[in-house]
C-alpha cells in the first residue's frame, strides 16, 4: 500500500485516469472536477487507506448494447475510487504480469489482440485445422471472491491491500437508485478488473501449457487448437474440468468443436487460399456490425450535409480500419470503400430534392444532359440513382477531398 500510495505512482495513476476519460460513478464527480477535489480530501483518503478503514462507494450500473443481442453490464467506479484501483494496478501488474503465461494477449503490457489473430492463425498454419472453441458463461459476473482472494493472498503479504481489494470486489451496484449487493463477480469497468481476470485464468493457461497443447487466449477468449474433431472434443471435456474448479461456467450453447474456418476469434475468422496458404478475415457477424452502424451514421432522414455526414464517419471508420486492417481481404475492403460511397451519393441526391436542381447539378458536373434528365425525372428513387453514372458527377476524388477514409487505401 505504501508503494501504491506513494507520491510519484499517484500523480502516474492520475495521469492515466484523467487520460482514460470515462462518465462520472454514483457521485457525480467528473475526472476534470478531481484534481481540486483531491487537494482538499486526500489527506484524510490516505489516512483511511493505510489504516485499512476506506470503503469503496458502489459501482454505477450502465448496460451498454451487445453486437450479437442483448446487454453487457458495466459497473462504473466512482473517479476517486478508479484512481485508487489505477494506483494499485500499477504496483502488482508488474510483479503479477512477468508469470503470466505465453499464450495469454488480453490486457497486458505490450500484448494486442492482432498479436493473438496472428498467433492463432499460425497453428492453423500448421495443420491444427480443428479449434476448441470455449466461451465463458458471464465470466466477470460469476468470479468467485473466495477462489481469487486465495490466489491474491499467494502472491501478496500486504494484509491491507489484500482487504481493499475483496472491499472492490464486494462493493455493491447501484441501479435505479438501489445498491444491490454483490457476492461474486469483478465489475466489468474498473482498472483492477482485467488483471484479476487475468490471475484467475492463469491455472488454466498453466495447465494447458503443461500439457503441450497450442492455445490462444485474450481474456475469457480462450481458442485451442488441435489436429482432429476427437482430440479436440477431449480437451473440451478438460477444459469443462479446469474451468469447474475455478467454479466457472462453460456456456455451451457458444462453444463449440469445429473447423477453424468456422469459428470467429476476437472478429475474426480465417480462410484457405491458394496454395493452402491461412488468411485472416473480417468474421461476417463483424461485417454485419459494421455496416449497421454505417446505416445508421448515413440515413437519408438525417438532414446533415454531406460534409457533417462524412465527419460522423470519419472517427468511427479510422478506428475500425485500425482494427480490422489486418484481414487479408483486400476486395471486401473495396466493395465497403463502394458501397459507402454509393450511401453518400444517395444522401446528396436527396439533399438536391427537386427535378430541375438535380438536372442543373449533375449538369454542371459533367454528366451528360440525356443522363442527368432521367435520374431527375425519378429524383426519389434515390438509391437506383446513386448506382447510375452519378459517379461522374460526385467523383471517389470528392470523397477523399471531403475526408472519407478509403478502408482499402
Amino acid at each position: 500500500m505504501g508503494r501504491a500510495l506513494s507520491r510519484s505512482n499517484l500523480f502516474a495513476a492520475l495521469m492515466r485516469v484523467r487520460k482514460n476519460k470515462g462518465g462520472p460513478g454514483i457521485d457525480g464527480m467528473t475526472v476534470d472536477e478531481l484534481p481540486d477535489w483531491l487537494k482538499e480530501h486526500w489527506p484524510r483518503v490516505r489516512e483511511e487507506l493505510l489504516a485499512g478503514r476506506y470503503q469503496p462507494q458502489p459501482v454505477k450500473r450502465q448496460l451498454i448494447p451487445k453486437p450479437g443481442g442483448g446487454q453487457r453490464e458495466l459497473g462504473i467506479p466512482t473517479v476517486l475510487d478508479r484512481l485508487i484501483q489505477q494506483a494499485l494496478l500499477q504496483v502488482l501488474q508488474p510483479q503479477f504480469d512477468p508469470g503470466f503465461s505465453d499464450h495469454s494477449y488480453g490486457f497486458r503490457p505490450g500484448r494486442r489482440a492482432h498479436d493473438a489473430i496472428r498467433r492463432a492463425q499460425g497453428y492453423v498454419q500448421e495443420g491444427r485445422r480443428w479449434v476448441v472453441d470455449v466461451d465463458l458463461e458471464r465470466f466477470f459476473d460469476r468470479v468467485n471472491h473466495d477462489v481469487l482472494m486465495g490466489k491474491l493472498a499467494a502472491r501478496i503479504a500486504d494484509k491491507t491491500a489484500l482487504r481493499l481489494i475483496r472491499r472492490y470486489l464486494q462493493a455493491g451496484m447501484m441501479a435505479d437508485g438501489v445498491v444491490m449487493e454483490r457476492h461474486r463477480g469483478t465489475p466489468q469497468g474498473g482498472p483492477l478488473s482485467p488483471l484479476l481476470a487475468n490471475l484467475l485464468l492463469d491455472e488454466v493457461d498453466k495447465e494447458l501449457e503443461k500439457r503441450g497443447h497450442a492455445f490462444v487466449r485474450y481474456a475469457d477468449d480462450c481458442n485451442v487448437y488441435v489436429r482432429s474433431r476427437r482430440a479436440g472434443e477431449r480437451v473440451m471435456a478438460h477444459m469443462r474440468r479446469l474451468f469447474g474448479k475455478l467454479r466457472l461456467r462453460v456456456n455451451e450453447a457458444k462453444s463449440a468443436v469445429a473447423r477453424a474456418w468456422e469459428r470467429k476469434f476476437l472478429g475474426f475468422t480465417f480462410w484457405v487460399a491458394r496454395g493452402r496458404t491461412i488468411r485472416r478475415r473480417v468474421s461476417s457477424k463483424s461485417l454485419a456490425a459494421m455496416k449497421e452502424r454505417v446505416r445508421r451514421l448515413t440515413r437519408r432522414s438525417c438532414g446533415q450535409s454531406l460534409q457533417q455526414v462524412v465527419e460522423d464517419l470519419r472517427p468511427y471508420l479510422n478506428g475500425w480500419r485500425a482494427y480490422y486492417g489486418i484481414a487479408e481481404t483486400p476486395g471486401v475492403f473495396a466493395d465497403l470503400d463502394g458501397w459507402i460511397r454509393h450511401r453518400l451519393r444517395a444522401i446528396q441526391l436527396k439533399q438536391w430534392k427537386r427535378g430541375r436542381t438535380t438536372y442543373r447539378e449533375l449538369v454542371a458536373r459533367g454528366v451528360r444532359p440525356r443522363t442527368a434528365a432521367e435520374v431527375a425525372a425519378n429524383t426519389r428513387r434515390w438509391w437506383r440513382n446513386s448506382a447510375m453514372a452519378i459517379h461522374h458527377a460526385l467523383p471517389n476524388r470528392m470523397f477523399d477531398e471531403l475526408g472519407l477514409p478509403r478502408l482499402a487505401a
